[in-house]
């Protein structure tokens, strides 16, 4: 679907940046290209009190005694297989008694005890993750990573990673030399705390890429109503959109009308929320939306976590109607709409394009994330849904296929960062040698450097 590559070419919205960092060590992480000793600087507890380099009982003899270990740990040396099966058998039997009270979401309570495992085996978490990603997702990410900012104060135990506010502004670059490790990762996100609606006209579907090719016009709308020039004291980053006072009264709008007027008048195609205002999609604006001009018209509440949908699918669906395409900020389970149809509720999850788009651009040794590498990621996730799919209203791949489409998409960006001379390479393959790679060879360079959680070999080695 083309919505996300669109919006990322057309509409060129200012970008407001926060980061939040992950930190990697000098640890040699597993991939592909198979399994390396790794060197410590540390034995016995310290060893055991470090999520990175501990396993618990999947800790060899060898290892053991290498390691100033044995008497440290019970005498049972478990398999990362048998540790994930007791993890998962602890997990369904104590997600419940984890709770701290009918105030507390089971998601949450969930997060808490894969938190803890989190805390201390880095690589039993991300393996337990792999392999129930499905399950998971919605607990270590979006909608329950909502509920754990707005707690999180109280579920606070131990300081990961770094941390940077708005107070430190001016001092990031030293404050990053903090930490003691020779590899700083950030990721960054953009937020717009607004929404809006668009008015597209579908004039070609490509059959390749399954793309829209649309001409947008947007109508910016913001809680205190229509956002026009007329407006005192526009904040900066929304003065672009800020709609012409002549053309909104030639549509009979004025400054600050409500939502539903402006729905009325204007007949989008696409209704984008992004306000955090649960519900703000009344059925008063939703039946307004039934005179859209698109045979599809799209629901797009985007709002974190759930109680801030701007409305939920079955009220999208009952009262639009069956043929309208649906996407949310948060999971939905999908509508049964009788007679054997289902309205399919897509989650629009970041969580598919940023992995991807960070491992292209380290592999690449890209200094910049382009706007072309953005396009890229997005054109390539487009790719994986077949006109079949969308023509039933599915914009958005099964998260189970999360490692494959990560794959291509970093595959994407780093052709992309090669065409955009911004390549420089990585490591051993610097920019000259990446350059000579094929498509596949591109595809078999990026799998080669996925990290796979599994232990590896320890060996001590004193500083």
């Amino acid at each position: 679907m083309s919505l996300s590559s669109i919006l990322l070419k057309r509409l060129q919205l200012p970008r407001r940046i926060i980061a939040a960092v992950n930190v990697y060590g000098t640890r040699s992480f597993t991939t592909t290209e198979g399994h390396r000793p790794t060197i410590v600087h540390k034995r016995s507890l310290d060893i055991l009190h470090d999520p990175w380099f501990n396993k618990g009982t999947a800790f060899s003899m060898t290892e053991r005694d290498r390691l100033d270990l044995r008497g440290l740990l019970p005498p049972n040396v478990m398999s990362s297989e048998q540790q994930i099966e007791r993890f998962m058998a602890d997990l369904k039997r104590l997600q419940l008694s984890a709770r701290d009270g009918p105030s507390d979401p089971n998601n949450l309570a969930k997060w808490r005890i894969l938190n803890r495992l989190h805390d201390r085996n880095e690589t039993m978490y991300y393996k337990v993750l792999i392999d129930n990603i499905e399950e998971y997702a919605p607990v270590v990410y979006t909608p329950t990573v909502g509920l754990v900012c707005q707690n999180y104060s109280g579920l606070f135990r131990r300081p990961r990673g770094m941390y940077f506010s708005v107070e430190d502004r001016g001092e990031m670059m030293s404050m990053v030399y903090n930490w003691p490790a020779d590899q700083v990762c950030s990721t960054c996100k953009g937020p717009y705390f607004c929404w809006c609606f668009m008015d597209i006209m579908f004039s070609n579907m490509s059959s390749s890429y399954n793309i829209f090719r649309v001409t947008c016009r947007i109508t910016f709308y913001v809680i205190q109503g229509l956002l026009t020039e007329a407006r005192d004291n526009i904040d900066p980053d929304a003065r672009p959109f800020a709609r012409n006072v002549k053309e909104s009264e030639r549509q009979g709008l004025r400054e600050g009308a409500k939502l539903v007027e402006v729905v009325q008048q204007v007949k989008p195609d696409v209704l984008l929320g992004l306000s955090a205002v649960g519900g703000l999609f009344s059925k008063e604006v939703l039946e307004a939306l039934k005179s859209s001009t698109s045979t599809r018209p799209a629901i797009f509440p985007m709002s974190n976590p759930t109680k801030n949908a701007e409305c939920t699918p079955e009220e999208a669906f009952s009262i639009v109607g069956d043929n309208i395409i649906f996407g949310s900020g948060s999971p939905f389970a999908n509508v049964d709409l009788g007679n054997g149809h289902i309205g399919h509720c897509n989650q629009a999850n970041n969580m598919f394009l940023f992995p991807g788009i960070g491992l292209g651009t380290l592999l690449s040794g890209s200094r910049i994330v382009s706007d072309g590498m953005l396009q890229a990621a997005a054109e390539c996730l487009a790719s994986y849904m077949t006109e079949e799919e969308v023509l039933k209203g599915i914009i958005y791949p099964s998260i189970s296929r999360i490692r494959d489409i990560t794959k291509e998409v970093a595959a994407s960006v780093i052709k992309e960062a090669i065409e955009e001379d911004l390549a420089e390479g990585y490591r051993e393959m610097d920019g000259r040698e990446l350059r000579k790679l094929n498509e596949e060879e591109i595809k078999n360079f990026v799998m080669n450097n996925m990290w796979i959680p599994e232990y590896p070999t320890l060996v001590y080695k004193k500083d």
